[in-house]
């Protein structure tokens, strides 16, 4: 998806998809090679859940420095963070959090039940609204 809307970028960012039936050696051989691909002076590695496989290699890649880890990725966080890749790492950091926490938001309520509804004219049975 992120290739498909950041095609001009695409060249910047990769993605692994982890199978749950991958060892964390076969993980990591993949994480490294893709960091290799890469080929950049800083990275920001995105992954699932804090203490999940994807993660515990993440943390083995990063130095804190150069790569950087962030957990709980959701699509405002993945938007935020590709809108924003030629920031310095601590910025991008920094963006992709914000992301993460502004992007999720509740945007509709549930209808109040039993509300009144005023009758139309041409109604005819007045009776059914609530007095």
């Amino acid at each position: 998806m992120a290739g498909h809307c950041y095609e001009e970028k695409g060249h910047l960012f990769e993605a692994i998809d982890v199978e749950p039936s991958m060892s964390p050696e076969t993980v990591e051989s993949l994480a490294r090679a893709a960091l290799a691909r890469l080929n950049a002076p800083e990275v920001l590695v995105l992954t699932d859940v804090f203490g999940a496989t994807p993660c515990n290699v993440a943390q083995r890649l990063a130095d804190g420095v150069h790569v950087r880890v962030v957990a709980g990725v959701n699509v405002p966080m993945l938007w935020r963070s590709l809108c924003y890749l030629g920031e310095p790492l601590d910025a991008l950091v920094a963006r992709a959090v914000s992301g993460a926490s502004q992007g999720v938001m509740q945007v509709a309520q549930t209808r109040p039940q039993n509300q009144v509804q005023p009758p139309l004219s041409n109604d005819p049975n007045p009776s059914r609204h609530q007095q």
